[in-house]
């Protein structure tokens, strides 16, 4: 099983471009053993400290294996919403990882 944990950074204004990319990239994953387990948009009063701005949305979500991610990635619907995505997101930090 893969973890990723994104921190998500919308650009102003373009929140709409990123829940209409969330809206049909999200039931993607299931196609390929992906799931959301927890999606959270976050205010400023959830953070005991932070360095940097806070995120529009953390996602953590799983993988079967590093190959559904992959596959998941490379989905043809996907690519075709790809545009969305750079439209609305200024940036993201991604960390993957195993269960321990």
């Amino acid at each position: 099983m893969i973890y990723i944990t994104q921190l998500i950074f919308i650009k102003e204004g373009k929140e709409q471009a990123f829940l209409e990319f969330e809206s049909s990239a999200i039931p993607l994953m299931e196609k390929y053993n992906g799931k959301i387990l927890y999606r959270i948009r976050p205010g400023d009063e959830s953070f005991v400290n932070k360095t940097s701005k806070t995120p529009y949305e953390i996602h953590f979500i799983s993988f079967e294996t590093e190959d559904d991610l992959n596959q998941f990635l490379l989905d043809e619907d996907r690519q075709k919403i790809m545009h969305l995505k750079e439209e609305s997101i200024e940036s993201t930090i991604l960390v993957k990882g195993v269960r321990m």
